[in-house]
């Protein structure tokens, strides 16, 4: 009787605890954590149903060999970290040899954190190139308050952090829409410049893109250099709206033309869609408020959501 008790707590310490919803995204990932979950539980039934505890042998929760996988956390090292503005950062991890993560456009990734012995898990856009090989980078900004945030900051190079993924994504085909609007707040960039890079990598794509950064402030605008890059294309502009700027005389002359101060409101959108050069499909990435927002000036100023994509 004393082995059946033992046995029956080997089980247990084998049963795949079930997720909180903190770990949980809310980005409609496929699969979802969740999904993860009921699979591991099934197989986890399976093999005690037959006492065989090798049939647990291919529950791999995490994997070591670098290759992103949506079932799996796979480790990656960090390679470097550069702080961009006060809480913002860009972090570059490592990618065996000349590998690199094969995203599609726009696609996410999940983050998963221990923190204070809770889980996490977040959504973040890798910024760099999709052919980039042998890292890719994140950009994350960290709230004072955020669970995950505190997990971040802790980041030095060397350390092994856990992602899963790719999922999401926005389905871009070069030429497919005349011109390209993209409405993003604060790191809602992220998701925004493996576009821009992919169409003026492309000589045969000649979409147009009018891209709208909202910040607070000029020394809050991330990316500058590689934005100021892609600015020079002749297919690409890109505007600024400082909402906690009250003028334009301190800005660098460079940006004085391009920029507008306040928010983004119905005004300045009919303003930039009006100056749009041909019919704009719209994608649009920040808070959920902004999401809103935008959603809803851009349907005032003639946009059906059919012509939108939200991140």
């Amino acid at each position: 009787l004393q082995a059946m008790s033992d046995n029956e707590e080997d089980w247990l310490a084998l049963r795949p605890q079930e997720p909180s919803p903190s770990q949980c995204c809310g980005s409609g990932c496929k699969p979802c954590i969740y999904d993860v979950y009921e699979k591991e539980l099934a197989q986890w039934e399976r093999a005690k149903a037959m006492q065989d505890k090798s049939l647990l042998m291919g529950k791999k929760e995490q994997s070591n060999n670098s290759e992103l996988n949506p079932d799996t956390f796979t480790a990656f090292s960090v390679s470097s970290v550069e702080q961009l503005t006060e809480d913002t950062y860009q972090y570059k991890f490592e990618l065996p040899g000349n590998s690199s993560l094969q995203l599609s456009l726009g696609q996410h990734i999940l983050l998963r954190g221990v923190v204070n012995g809770l889980e996490v898990q977040r959504a973040y856009t890798p910024i760099s190139p999709r052919n980039a090989e042998g890292y890719f980078e994140v950009l994350i900004k960290c709230y004072e308050a955020g669970l995950m945030s505190q997990y971040i900051k802790t980041w030095k190079r060397g350390d092994v952090v856990f992602w899963r993924g790719p999922f999401g994504g926005f389905p871009y085909q070069p030429n497919k829409h005349g011109e390209l609007l993209m409405l993003a707040s604060g790191t809602g960039l992220a998701p925004m410049i493996p576009i821009l890079q992919s169409i003026t990598d492309d000589e045969e794509d000649e979409t147009f893109v009018t891209l709208v950064g909202c910040f607070p402030t000029f020394d809050k605008i991330y990316l500058k250099p590689l934005l100021q890059d892609l600015a020079r294309y002749w297919n690409i502009r890109i505007f600024y709206v400082l909402s906690q700027e009250t003028s334009l005389e301190k800005l660098p002359w460079s940006y004085q033309e391009n920029t507008y101060t306040g928010r983004l409101n119905e005004d300045l959108m009919k303003t930039i869609v009006n100056s749009c050069r041909r019919k704009p499909f719209v994608l649009i990435c920040g808070s959920s408020a902004f999401n809103e927002d935008m959603s809803r000036y851009l349907k005032a100023v003639g946009i059906e959501e059919n012509s939108c994509f939200v991140f």
